[in-house]
């Protein structure tokens, strides 16, 4: 039974429809590399009848989205790759599984080597690939609804000076995918405009007017996120994320138009919807384009989201056209003062949940009788109990060296015992109707050794000088994600991933355009929620990484500046803390820290042994 207190903040930001329960995460093993070979030779036989030497089978679905329903899961279907981004090429004779370094062990684990090539896209492209794997005169068929203009541009320019083709055709993984799940059929979900923070209607006034100085008639979303926080609208079709898949077209005057799945456009949905957005059958968006086009209306899209296809329509249409960032991003990505309320009261209630959750795993833990899947259940049970209708993402639970996989996901085959003495590495995050949460903490099983000891602090002093930064308005995070990495790079480490991404209020615990990383070019700015997680993997040994998240804010001191304050409330493990490589500052920063940590969340912790825990876990140094 939650505390009285809990209770009635954890409804402050309430949906007018109760959320359907929880989907949570499953531990079967999704993947078959024994599958590949006979989904290989019909697609390759589809191919021969299509006059195609190859196609290619990209993770995204039209809404370039890091999940997928699962009838869109066309690169675990074909590949077994299970990982959140990735593009296969399949040849007649050759094929290739294109994956970043973060799936680098993960990919040839899940697919046929035998069959296909895993090729690291940190240091060979897809393009440069494919030029090298095909002859001149090639036929390459890619889906125009699975990719953007952007990365059709980006491999066109490998590939040109080769002779070999890119052609939009039919997508034959559909062809052969005889037993495709069948499309999400989840409900609507309205919020009310007073419980978001402001309405959809002032959304949308402010976006026309950014519409109006780049001269666009209208502007076409394709990001499901956008949709749901321009409308004020949430849904079900996908894990872990809120969201409802479909399509808008926003006019500068008039009702938007939002096409989604037919069992979706209800009358009480429309109603729902009135003065928001006219419900349409998605069958319609494609027909209902064409025709803005063919009025010469100006028509905005992102080229970096959108399916090329509708970038092929215009151009076919000879209509004028915006080729810029989805501007919904940016609005969506700087918080509201309530959106930043309910993210800070969601992270107390899951603040509560991952401390119960380390005071039972640090008793439980040196008995040597957990699993990794017994702590994915023991920490999804606390969240259940602190109100998280979901996860945001499917918990990452790597004992020893599956800590050293980046993005490993446990299953029944790969669930192990966890070893006393070895570190644990969970990265995991609750969805809270009022806020989406992201935390990573490492945790020691028993007595540390150096390295592991050296290491951690090392991460940890990078994690606290991203918490501790200030910074000029203008500064991006590529100009800071070198704050995060300065002290591993002293000892000859680093680590193949971002030092933080954005995080949506209620919506995705990945969301654009601002980030920490040498990618991320955009300035930061107020109300931004970023992640801040560093770390450091050594395979077959462990991974060690610490994440909280932090609100961008203005400083304190210094006009024109901005800081961090940082919103994860949980305990990070003294007993790795390596003390002589950490500063007084540094000493001062972690003391605070788990000050507040004691203060916010022990009077809402369960019981008193788990408040005497906490006083120890967050004792000064």
């Amino acid at each position: 039974m939650l505390p009285a207190r809990m209770s009635m903040k954890a409804c402050s930001m309430p949906l007018s429809t109760p959320i359907p329960p929880a989907h949570f995460q499953s531990f079967e093993e999704r993947s078959d590399p024994g599958q590949v070979a006979g989904r290989l030779a019909a697609l390759r036989e589809a191919l021969a009848k299509m006059e195609l030497d190859a196609f290619l089978v990209p993770r995204a679905d039209v809404h370039q989205g890091e999940y997928v329903p699962d009838c869109d899961a066309r690169l675990a279907y074909v590949t077994g790759f299970t990982g959140s981004a990735g593009l296969a090429v399949i040849g007649r004779e050759r094929a290739a599984l294109c994956v970043d370094s973060r799936y680098t062990l993960q990919a040839p684990a899940q697919t046929d080597t035998d069959l296909l090539e895993v090729v690291d896209t940190t240091t060979t492209s897809p393009g440069a690939w494919m030029a090298e794997a095909f002859d001149a005169g090639s036929r390459i068929g890619f889906d125009p609804w699975l990719h953007t203009p952007s990365q059709i541009e980006v491999l066109k320019k490998a590939l040109d000076p080769t002779g070999i083709a890119l052609m939009p055709v039919e997508n034959p993984v559909d062809a052969i995918w005889s037993d495709r799940p069948a499309a999400p059929e989840g409900p609507i979900l309205v919020i009310e405009d007073d419980k978001a923070g402001q309405s959809a209607a002032d959304k949308l006034a402010a976006l026309r007017e950014t519409m109006a100085v780049r001269g666009a008639d209208a502007l076409v979303l394709t990001l499901p996120e956008s949709l749901c926080w321009l409308f004020n609208i949430r849904g079900r079709d996908i894990p872990h994320n809120p969201f409802v898949l479909g399509f808008a077209l926003v006019p500068r005057e008039g009702a938007p138009l939002l096409f989604v799945a037919a069992e979706k456009c209800t009358q009480d949905n429309a109603s729902a919807l009135a003065g928001r957005a006219q419900l349409r059958d998605r069958s319609e968006f494609e027909p209902t384009l064409a025709a803005y086009a063919e009025r010469k209306a100006r028509l905005w899209f992102d080229p970096a989201s959108a399916p090329i296809r509708i970038k092929t329509l215009l151009d076919e249409a000879g209509a004028d056209t915006v080729t810029e960032r989805d501007p919904v991003q940016m609005a969506k990505a700087r918080k509201n003062p309530l959106e930043l309320d309910g993210m800070r009261e969601a992270h107390r209630l899951d603040g509560i949940a991952v401390t119960r959750f380390l005071a039972w795993f640090d008793a439980a833990a040196a008995r040597g009788e957990l699993t990794e899947i017994d702590v994915v259940e023991m920490l999804e049970a606390m969240r259940r109990d602190a109100g998280a209708y979901d996860v945001s993402f499917e918990t990452i639970s790597g004992s020893g060296p599956h800590g050293a996989i980046v993005h490993y996901r446990v299953s029944r085959s790969t669930n192990r015992t966890i070893v006393p003495g070895e570190l644990m590495l969970v990265d995991s995050g609750g969805q809270y109707a009022m806020g989406t949460t992201d935390i990573t903490r490492t945790m020691a099983t028993g007595t540390a050794g150096a390295a592991e000891r050296d290491h951690f602090t090392r991460v940890l002093k990078g994690m606290i000088a991203i918490s501790r930064a200030r910074f000029p308005k203008g500064t991006t995070g590529a100009q800071l994600d070198i704050l995060a990495r300065q002290f591993l790079w002293q000892a000859g480490l680093t680590y193949n991933h971002g030092t933080g991404h954005g995080v949506g209020a209620g919506l995705s615990v990945h969301e654009g355009p601002a980030g920490i990383s040498p990618r991320y070019t955009v300035a930061l700015e107020e109300g931004m929620v970023i992640s801040n997680e560093p770390g450091v993997y050594l395979e077959g040994r462990y991974g060690i990484r610490i994440e909280n998240l932090v609100a961008v804010k203005a400083a304190a001191q210094h006009q024109g500046y901005l800081e961090f304050e940082t919103l994860t409330l949980a305990p990070i493990d003294r007993h790795l803390l390596a003390l002589e490589l950490l500063d007084p500052t540094e000493r001062d920063w972690l003391n605070a820290y788990h000050a507040r940590v004691s203060a916010e969340i022990g009077p809402d912790l369960a019981t008193d042994a788990e408040r005497q825990w906490l006083a120890a876990a967050t004792a000064p140094i």
